[in-house]
């Protein structure tokens, strides 16, 4: 049986997703063809040899429309011959892009393909892809959900309220994300991953000098008084201080088989070794990294425990907290270097930036296996399981 690795991964710094955010001047082309061009380049490979480009995008509107991807190919300088699609899996879109690249390989259908993901949401702001449109729910949907489904927030909110999450730990949470992060940042921990552009070089929303003090003054960031009377055990615990940031930046995997790797000399960083997706209540929304996290562990025929790392997308500290409770995951593990809290979450390219730290994280580590999973909106998760070799 083939199997897929990678040999390379990339990304640029995530900057502040605001017009004054390092990389908002950058147009989101650009943004992904800087990481693609910089993953061929750092392979030692020639950009013809790949067999096709998978780029994740969330708000596929506006500048980062109509197949992105394709003109971000050629904008990186690649023969016109290489072709490139752009896939949405909403946050988990860059992630299901590595999904579908490794299959691809391992089937057979590629040799060599870039797995990606770009997001300017200072340039393309988030829900832009919906406007102008009356309903985006349609007849069975809504009846199916008579009483009607919730933002993102909300369903954070539900979720503290659930699994029992304290305003302190979600907060202690937080701080840890930024601690870790600050640290790594000034260990080098990032030094093999990024790739500066536009005179950014290090992550722009990393915070430090903060307080479970100063985080506990903020406001909730998602009251509403309906929703309050709708669900009345909702503690309006969720705020800006433990939930990811808006951001701006893009990510690259260069993925191909075992024989091909070896062919062309290069020596794989990681074998990309099992794969879930999973569906979970859609208005809770944000809890299918638990049912995902267990399929793939069954497919793999690993326990949580023989994991050496895991990144799982912080879209809240209530997300990661629920499924640490509920697999009963040890947190020293998880996000050593920080997670989208303190890193940022440029939507469309956080599955791809997950992945270029975790590979790096593990050969950094010594580690052999690593857990990737993301929380998507609409009910839905990817996982997988990286091995180093």
């Amino acid at each position: 049986m083939r199997d897929a690795v990678i040999v390379e991964a990339v990304r640029t710094p995530i900057g502040k997703g605001k017009p004054t955010g390092a990389l908002h001047g950058v147009h989101p082309v650009d943004l992904l063809a800087h990481s693609l061009r910089e993953v061929v380049h750092r392979a030692g490979i020639d950009p013809a040899l790949v067999d096709d480009v998978i780029g994740g995008v969330v708000t596929q509107s506006g500048e980062q429309s109509v197949n992105i991807t394709r003109r971000a190919v050629l904008a990186a300088g690649f023969p016109e011959a290489v072709p490139a699609t752009t896939v949405d899996r909403q946050c988990g879109s860059s992630q299901q892009a590595v999904h579908f690249a490794a299959q691809g390989v391992i089937s057979g259908a590629y040799d060599v393909v870039i797995a990606a993901g770009v997001e300017s949401m200072s340039r393309v702001p988030m829900g832009a892809s919906v406007q102008g449109a009356d309903d985006i729910l349609g007849v069975g949907f809504a009846d199916r959900y008579p009483e009607g489904l919730v933002g993102q927030g909300i369903s954070a909110e539900l979720i503290a309220a659930r699994w029992g999450l304290s305003r302190t730990r979600l907060d202690e949470f937080a701080l840890a994300s930024h601690e870790r992060a600050a640290l790594a940042t000034k260990n080098g921990a990032f030094a093999a991953e990024l790739a500066p552009l536009a005179g950014l070089a290090t992550d722009e929303g990393i915070r430090t000098g903060s307080s479970l003090e100063l985080l506990g003054g903020l406001r909730p960031a998602y009251y509403d008084e309906a929703v309050a009377a709708r669900f009345p055990e909702i503690g309006w615990n969720i705020t800006a201080a433990n939930a990811s940031q808006i951001n701006d930046g893009s990510a690259a995997v260069l993925i191909m088989s075992g024989a091909k790797a070896a062919e062309l000399g290069l020596t794989p960083l990681a074998r990309l070794h099992s794969f879930a997706v999973a569906g979970d209540d859609p208005l809770l929304m944000l809890t299918a990294v638990i049912p995902a996290t267990r399929k793939v562990l069954s497919r793999a025929g690993l326990e949580l425990a023989d994991m050496d790392l895991v990144e799982i997308n912080e879209a809240f500290s209530s997300v990661v907290l629920a499924w640490a409770d509920d697999t009963g995951a040890d947190l020293a593990k998880v996000n050593v270097n920080g997670g989208a809290i303190a890193l940022g979450h440029p939507l469309g390219a956080s599955g791809a930036r997950l992945t270029t730290t975790l590979v790096h994280a593990l050969r950094e580590r010594g580690g052999r296996y690593g857990l990737q999973t993301m929380c998507e909106a609409g009910g839905l998760a990817n996982a997988m399981i990286l091995e180093t070799l």
